[in-house]
């Protein structure tokens, strides 16, 4: 007895042996067979899908789901595109607030605006209150002075003024006054007044996000950094996400990078090799498949909207970028993170950063051989010719975020010049060296929606209509493959998610249009009429209904 089948549907399986179908079984959660395999088995329930598209569920190799559901519920600046409408929005907020009430935007993009807010207009807008405007990229924000005192930075002009923290740089004006702006980890002289937030909050962002994430086909993500440092929201955020689980609401199956922030010495015994890692030794594959600990985070440089972002030669009108840590540090965490028996996933966007993640990598591999670890190589934003049989040669997974081209194209081929632009965000150049590419998106950095993910694979396009390095476009099978099984390969899930082959879990998408066969006609445009997670509909139940 099937617990569900789907007839009369247009099937992709993403599977090379079988790649089509028009009837789907599902029982216990996962794919019982195809066509004739299931096509006589009594159901409890047939949904009739009227010629509907159904493909298997989407990942998202590199997202930031509570940073994102909390800037759902935050002032929205992502589609603020002047100075003075920005200013204007923190005044209508700071209307309905109380004098000390923090009010918290994201997603502001300086590139639109044409230059970052500075202190006294947010001390203005805000009528003195503290102002925290979070840039979409993650990697800076501009606070008022009130903030700024809080966190014990001298607003007053002064020729003495306090060093930059480590990895971080507090922007001052030509007199040396701060101007707001604070990059890297300056940050965290602002979120350690803040942090950490309470889970019971997390698991409302999550839940928020989880509903938007299934609206939009997604059934695996990648949470891109947890606990403390750069990202992480508190050092019990894994709790956040078992709190969101044990309500029903984290919808997804989720994999929880652990920043390397988290890392300390453990004391094991010295013929385990564990020197280094996160309590009672647990690592990557740690959980089940609805929720389990995925790769190490270690953040290498910073953005290269934000001009931080290690270079070997010079950003236009800018410098060579910044590191988190120096190399020789960063180096040791990867190397003491591949010991303890974790994935390591380097953030790498400037190429003199992913010389520093190659450097590591082959390190960690000399220390203590690991074959068919996948490693990766987060983001590998510009990407010299040569580095790329060295990435293939190591064996790790590069990736790069596509929306980035549509969102933030115009800016990263400013930063980078024209020589620069054909090794942004490659595709075409991985595949040909034999590299595998799972999908992604960053967000809230860009846009989340996997379709329009594949849309920019396959379109290169930015935001302006210009076409950033044709030759990396891929196909529209290729863009959809990467979402689905490469996405599902990158996390060693393979052999249960990525294609609907019988004994799979049961996570699919239901489409208004096939993706590979429509993409002429604009592969963002399609609809997903219904989201299943394990054979259980978490999108669309209505439209089931209907069809049933």
């Amino acid at each position: 007895m099937l617990d569900l089948k789907l007839t009369n549907a247009r099937i992709r399986t993403v599977d090379d042996d079988r790649p089509f179908a028009t009837v789907l079984g599902i029982a216990a959660g996962r794919v019982l067979g195809l066509d004739e395999e299931v096509a006589d088995l009594p159901a409890r329930r047939t949904v009739d899908c009227g010629g509907a598209v159904v493909v298997p569920g989407f990942g998202d190799a590199h997202n930031h789901m509570a940073w994102f559901g909390q800037s759902l519920a935050e002032l929205e600046l992502e589609t603020v595109s002047t100075l003075d409408a920005l200013y204007d929005a923190v005044a209508r907020a700071a209307a309905t607030l109380p004098e000390d009430t923090w009010i918290v935007g994201s997603g502001y993009d300086d590139a639109l605006l044409g230059a970052h807010p500075d202190r006294h207009g947010l001390d203005r807008a805000g009528g003195g209150r503290p102002v925290w405007l979070k840039h979409r990229s993650g990697h800076m924000c501009t606070v008022s002075s009130a903030v700024l005192r809080q966190a014990g930075i001298d607003t007053a002009v002064s020729d003495t003024a306090a060093a930059d923290p480590d990895g971080g740089v507090i922007v001052r004006d030509g007199a040396g006054a701060p101007t707001g702006l604070l990059q890297e980890r300056a940050q965290e002289l602002v979120t350690a007044l803040v942090m950490p937030y309470p889970v019971t909050e997390l698991a409302d962002a999550l839940a928020r996000a989880s509903r938007v994430y299934a609206s939009e086909g997604l059934t695996h993500v990648v949470e891109a950094g947890i606990g403390r440092g750069l990202i992480g929201r508190t050092p019990v955020e894994a709790a956040a996400y078992q709190l969101a689980r044990d309500r029903g609401e984290l919808l997804p199956r989720v994999e929880l990078m652990v920043a390397a922030d988290n890392m300390h010495p453990l004391g094991g015994h010295a013929d385990d090799g564990i020197d280094t890692g996160i309590d009672l030794g647990l690592r990557t594959g740690f959980g089940d498949d609805r929720l389990r600990l995925g790769p190490m985070k270690i953040w290498l440089d910073g953005s290269l909207i934000g001009r931080t972002a290690a270079v070997t030669e010079p950003l236009c009108g800018h410098g060579h970028g910044v590191y988190q840590n120096s190399p020789e540090e960063m180096r040791a965490l990867v190397v003491a993170a591949h010991r303890a028996g974790w994935r390591v996933a380097a953030h790498a966007i400037g190429d003199d950063a992913v010389d520093v993640a190659l450097e590591a990598f082959a390190e960690a591999q000399r220390a203590l051989p690991r074959p068919d670890v996948r490693h990766r190589i987060e983001h590998a934003g510009v990407v010299r010719p040569d580095q790329l049989p060295r990435i293939a040669e190591a064996g790790l997974v590069p990736v790069p975020q596509p929306r980035f081209l549509y969102a933030l194209g115009d800016g990263m081929a400013a930063a980078v010049g024209p020589e620069r632009v054909p090794w942004l965000y490659r595709h075409r150049s991985f595949l040909d060296h034999g590299l595998r590419v799972p999908g992604s998106s960053d967000r809230p950095v860009a846009p989340g929606a996997p379709l329009l993910g594949m849309e920019s694979m396959v379109e290169r396009v930015t935001a302006s209509g210009t076409v950033l390095a044709a030759d990396e476009r891929v196909s529209a099978e290729q863009a959809l493959r990467a979402y689905t099984m490469d996405a599902a390969w990158a996390s060693h899930d393979e052999h249960r998610r990525g294609s609907l082959t019988p004994g799979k879990l049961a996570d699919l998408v239901v489409l208004d249009r096939d993706p590979v066969d429509t993409a002429e006609e604009g592969i963002g445009t399609i609809r997903v009429l219904a989201t299943l997670v394990g054979g259980e509909c978490v999108h669309g139940a209505d439209v089931l209904d209907g069809l049933t």
